[in-house]
């Protein structure tokens, strides 16, 4: 299974080095949103270092619905998937592999935006393992719910706008805890954002053993 998800993650890294789309599109995509925010809140400095953190994430859930879309449509050419199908890869292995490489891209993508954040927000960091800690979690939880709707609505004629209502709602306590979690670092009060901490543990937890379980099934279907 491990092997599999190595050979499924360096392809889909190789590729999205080749094409370079999430440099191009994805990144300044990312940074355009946290640009908007500041403009619209730059009269109120105050409020915007208060809301950086969500702003932050909703930043990153944006992005990352374009880099879960671009991890399938990668293989919609050429039946690519079906290729994968016959390939005989363990479909654990496949789902490892795939979210692997989409958390890969995600944790390059906070990196940029938390100097952007830094940067436009004027906020300070505090507590470095809260927030890297919540980042991992964070990331394994979108990287894991987004490949198992993405394989469900790969195979549908109207993906690229299911995509997004299939997965939103399943995210939005990922978002969520992952914003009041950063909240509390930022703030100095650590202690306020393990529970959140251990709640993003608990949603990754479950996405993953999930997505390991059910990815085979969900890919023969699609």
């Amino acid at each position: 299974m491990w092997r599999d998800a190595a050979l499924v993650a360096g392809k889909d890294l190789r590729v999205e080095a080749r094409s370079r789309v999430g440099v191009n599109q994805v990144v300044p995509f990312a940074l355009l949103v946290l640009v908007l925010f500041a403009f619209a809140l730059d009269s109120d400095r105050e409020v915007l270092a208060k809301v950086g953190p969500g702003l932050f994430w909703v930043a990153v859930l944006f992005a990352a619905l374009l880099g879960i879309q671009r991890s399938f449509v990668i293989e919609a050419d050429d039946d690519a998937r079906d290729a994968l199908r016959l390939s005989g890869l363990d479909g654990a292995g496949i789902f490892l592999g795939k979210a692997g490489a989409v958390a890969v891209q995600l944790v390059v993508l906070e990196v940029v935006l938390a100097v952007g954040v830094v940067v436009l927000y004027d906020i300070h960091l505090r507590s470095p393992v809260l927030l890297l800690l919540t980042c991992v979690a964070a990331t394994v939880g979108l990287a894991a719910a987004g490949t198992v709707y993405g394989i469900i609505a790969a195979g549908l004629r109207v993906r690229d706008t299911l995509l997004p209502l299939l997965v939103l709602p399943v995210l939005a306590p990922v978002l969520l805890a992952a914003a009041r979690a950063c909240d509390a670092a930022l703030a100095g009060a650590p202690s306020d954002g393990w529970p959140w901490v251990r709640l993003l543990a608990v949603f990754a937890t479950v996405y993953v053993t999930f997505g390991v379980v059910a990815f085979g099934a969900l890919l023969e279907e699609s």
